[in-house]
């Protein structure tokens, strides 16, 4: 059964997180895979759509040359298609693609309405053997004004560093999407996935609901986390991604709820901040 839509004018966001399974270098399936996710998501009256760190190309490459001939340009037809797509509508997608930056490729994520392409931004952390590809990017995250409030953009590995949401939530962010591709790794029983941990922590640290869209499937020997989730701004998991969920995680959101930083009549997660100190050396005892 089809969700009920949010009313435009309540304050509340409907955020769908895409689960895909892309395949390495496969520019016209993954093109579909991510149009038949953003219908599906629309189906639903999904207001925000995230899917994956390069969700356009894949991620285990080979070598360069590989990684080359998955790159797009902004004004790719991919893009036109998926403006094409949102037509009439008031969904924002946020969307990981492998860019051709002219002499160099940058692992980047676009935010795409029924105007276009409103930003583009290049992952400024790499992960692992993303440094053999990638340049990394030399401009902070952007935040995105939409129909449904501030949307600030991080990939992957940029979110375990604080700073980065941190920036995000002092510029006024109040989602951060984060396309990711996080690698599986062992954890103990019974904890999550630290990637998610470190989300939470974020998300919390920075009164900010944060939505993450994982990989699922096998990459050339690669398994995934799957976490995709969604986070609310007190650090809570809302919503995740399961084989019952069918790789989704859907959620209805207050984005409006991030702006008020108060955690109690005398504390501000923002003001209270001492500025003041953090330049300081600390003093070696």
């Amino acid at each position: 059964m089809t969700a009920p839509s949010p009313n435009p004018d309540s304050g509340v966001a409907r955020v769908v997180c895409e689960q895909l399974a892309p395949r390495v270098g496969d520019l016209a399936h993954n093109r579909e895979l991510a149009f038949d996710a953003v219908r599906r998501a629309r189906s639903e009256r999904a207001d925000i759509v995230v899917l994956p760190e390069l969700a356009t190309s894949g991620y285990v490459f080979a070598d360069a040359d590989e990684a080359r001939r998955t790159a797009i340009t902004p004004g790719d037809v991919f893009f036109t298609d998926l403006t094409r797509l949102l037509t009439g509508t008031r969904t924002v997608v946020v969307v990981g693609f492998c860019e051709d930056g002219g002499p160099t490729l940058y692992n980047s994520a676009a935010v795409v309405d029924a105007d276009g392409v409103r930003a583009v931004y290049r992952k400024t952390h790499l992960w692992d053997r993303e440094t053999l590809f990638f340049t990394p990017g030399e401009q902070m995250a952007p935040v995105v004004t939409t129909a449904h409030g501030r949307i600030g953009v991080l990939i992957c590995y940029d979110l375990e560093f604080p700073e980065m949401p941190r920036r995000l939530a002092t510029a006024g962010a109040d989602l951060i999407a984060v396309p990711t591709n996080w690698p599986l790794e062992e954890h103990p029983a019974g904890e999550r996935p630290a990637e998610i941990v470190q989300a939470q922590a974020a998300a919390r640290a920075n009164g900010v609901y944060i939505a993450c869209a994982d990989r699922s499937g096998t990459e050339r020997g690669q398994a995934w986390t799957q976490g995709t989730a969604v986070i609310n701004q007190y650090g809570w998991l809302t919503a995740t991604a399961t084989a019952a969920t069918r790789h989704r995680a859907v959620t209805d959101v207050f984005l409006h709820l991030s702006r008020d930083k108060s955690l109690s009549p005398h504390n501000d997660l923002l003001r209270d901040r001492r500025t003041d100190l953090y330049a300081q050396e600390s003093p070696q005892l």
